[in-house]
């Protein structure tokens, strides 16, 4: 009998539970920290799993006074910046850890809100999340440039400090610890979590990872001649730079990654640590890395089955344990683009035209203030229109599953070039490079040196810096691209509902010879804010609740004695009372339910800038007094504050 192992690994594992929120323990040591000069990445694997330490001229290691942005930020520079918000600002930040990496590392995050105009979970919320990739840090320094902007900005910009007193912010720097502590630690440029993975299907396990040979830090490219060459040296850069490929034998030179072929498979560095994506592994349209037909649909780097990844349960655990989140960021790097769902489908084909009309707002938005070339779905245009889906993605979980704004932005451009510097007619790699000599005083580009390579002779290494040129933005160039970014985040927080009390009327309607009279009351909530109190796909999946008004009758007409009921009715059954959950309920000679005060009544999803209201009908008994108290409560629009009205004095 055939086991199948994934499905009963699946059914034994609890996906999900609540969002682990922990305080912040004494750090594990991990054992990169234990030596000075050689990082140890976990996990069992068929090749190496420790490399050299290095320290990076892009990066700070050490924490400073200030927070700048002229370099990146090691995560544990980025911990104790965060730590030092949370001791400075202590009514408006809480921090803690959220989950554990693979390895298990600690996955922390911070709410930043005024405590003491309530709690975060009863506001409207948006979440920001870095750093799920290994290396596009440059997502990171985004997250931590809004930190830093919202908190020192608190009490002198009016604007900040409505954001702060009136919404919920949560902040993840870093969802992938692993992956960022190997890539700014060490030479290597694993795509996603660090979790062994055969990425070339020859059955091992990160068996060929590139090596830093000249160790010069950082993992590049060699040249090397070859009569089966397919590169020629441009011959358009004088400086011999530049290599043009021309096709297999036609040239003089080979060019592969730095390293060595250590599995014996006649390539170089094409299997190393790690190469799940934690951006295939949603549950929503997630598709397997294999399948048994050779006919459906597979995603690479999907993980063994959605939610697999600690990682990514560290997202969806704690978005569907706070449902108030309307708006969400989960940060990559490098095409640059404002990238939303849908990923298997054009727009107009899935999404209600109501709902799609604020994420084309927001795509306007957002090129307006980054100036990146494109906005738009992941199905089409990040494919530039080759309708090219992406299975087990963020920005379709965050949509159809969650019912919220939810993007997947790209951050920096690869250092493509934006101007035509030779005069050519082409914007291209010759272009690249002027602009990396005139405005990146030349550190993209690493010259081309000699090396004597164990197996191949004489080669050179050289060429574009992968981390800090060819991934994310040059140091030189870093603020520029976390801060516009950081900006559009917080546009989009701008655009949140709020809720504040409308008018209200009492009206006599009629009064009768038995001593009673009939009463219309009328209470108005408004949503100040740009976007409704849900979108239509959260109503549709249930992710949110209707609005809801809640009532309760006041007064000595509405006190209760032992025996008797209310002297007041409400007609039209214009309000429910809420279902009476005492003992015995259902069953042949159960107690009746008792009198109640309280009734509520829901009243669909208000629209940005825009009033809801609630009518209804009561007779009234007998002379006494008479009121309401009356609050509004909302999935993603907070709850407004109890409102006493008086009917009968």
């Amino acid at each position: 009998m055939k086991i199948n192992y994934v499905i009963l690994s699946v059914l034994c594992l609890p996906l999900f539970a609540a969002a682990q929120i922990r305080p912040l323990d004494t750090p594990k040591v991990f054992s990169e920290t234990d030596t000075a000069k050689i990082y140890t990445v976990g996990g069992t694997r068929h090749g190496v799993s420790f490399f050299p330490k290095v320290q990076h001229p892009h990066v700070q290691y050490d924490v400073t006074e200030t927070i700048t942005f002229s370099k990146f930020h090691s995560a544990e520079v980025i911990y104790a910046y965060m730590k030092r918000f949370a001791e400075k600002y202590p009514d408006l930040v809480e921090l803690y850890e959220i989950g554990k990496s693979y390895e298990g590392r600690p996955i922390i995050q911070m709410t930043v809100t005024n405590k003491k105009t309530g709690k975060a979970t009863e506001k409207p919320a948006a979440f920001f999340e870095g750093n799920r990739h290994s290396g596009e840090v440059t997502s990171a320094e985004s997250v931590l440039w809004l930190m830093n902007h919202l908190l020192t900005s608190y009490g002198t910009d009016p604007e900040i400090t409505k954001i702060i007193d009136n919404d919920a912010i949560y902040l993840r720097p870093i969802n992938n610890p692993d992956g960022h502590n190997l890539y700014m630690n060490t030479a290597q440029t694993n795509r996603s979590t660090v979790r062994p993975y055969d990425q070339d299907g020859d059955g091992l396990l990160d068996e060929d990872s590139p090596v830093d040979l000249n160790g010069d830090g950082i993992v590049l490219r060699m040249r090397y001649k070859d009569p089966q060459g397919d590169y020629v040296i441009d011959p358009r850069d004088e400086s011999g730079r530049l290599m043009k490929f021309v096709g297999a034998g036609k040239g003089e030179y080979k060019v592969v990654s730095e390293g060595l072929d250590l599995d014996g498979d006649g390539r170089t560095g094409e299997d190393g640590i790690g190469g799940l994506d934690l951006h295939r592994n949603y549950p929503e349209n997630w598709r397997p890395m294999t399948e048994e037909t050779g006919k459906g649909w597979t995603q690479g780097g999907a993980g063994e089955y959605p939610l697999s990844e600690t990682e990514t349960r560290a997202v969806f655990s704690f978005l569907l344990t706070n449902p108030n989140i309307y708006i969400v960021n989960s940060m990559d790097t490098r095409v640059p683009m404002h990238l939303r769902p849908p990923s298997t489908s054009k727009s107009e084909d899935r999404m209600y035209p109501e709902d799609l009309k604020w994420y084309k707002l927001f795509d306007q938005i957002g090129n307006s203030l980054t100036g990146y070339n494109n906005a738009g779905d992941v199905f089409h245009d990040y494919s530039n229109g080759a309708n090219q889906p992406l299975f087990g993605h963020g920005p379709d979980f965050g949509y159809f599953y969650y019912g919220a704004i939810w993007y997947g932005d790209e951050l920096w451009d690869g250092g493509r070039p934006k101007e035509d510097l030779n005069g050519d007619g082409e914007k291209d790699e010759l272009d690249q490079l002027l602009w990396d000599d005139r405005d990146n005083d030349g550190m993209g580009f690493i010259e081309w040196k000699e090396f004597d390579h164990p197996t191949l002779g004489k080669v050179e290494i050289g060429g574009w810096d992968p981390k800090f040129f060819s991934q994310n933005a040059p140091s030189k160039h870093l603020e520029s691209w976390a801060k516009n970014e950081a900006l559009f985040n917080l546009a989009m927080v701008k655009h949140l509902p709020a809720l504040e009390w409308g008018d209200y009327s009492i009206k006599k309607i009629k009064s009768y010879k038995s001593d009673s009279t009939d009463y219309s009351i009328k209470i108005t909530y408004r949503n100040i804010g740009k976007l409704p109190t849900a979108l239509r796909q959260a109503d549709l999946v249930k992710i949110v609740k209707p609005d809801r008004f809640d009532i309760e009758f006041t007064g000595s007409l509405a006190t209760i004695e032992r025996g008797e009921k209310p002297k007041y009715t409400v007609l039209d059954n214009t309000l429910v009372q809420p279902r009476f959950r005492g003992g015995g309920r259902g069953f042949p000679g159960a107690a009746p339910a008792p009198p109640s005060n309280k009734y509520f009544k829901e009243a669909g999803y208000a629209q940005g800038e825009s009033a809801n209201t609630l009518e209804f009908k009561v007779r009234v008994y007998g002379s006494g007094s008479l009121g309401v108290k009356t609050t509004v409560t909302t999935t993603r629009a907070g709850a407004l504050k109890e409102k006493e009205i008086s009917l009968i004095d």
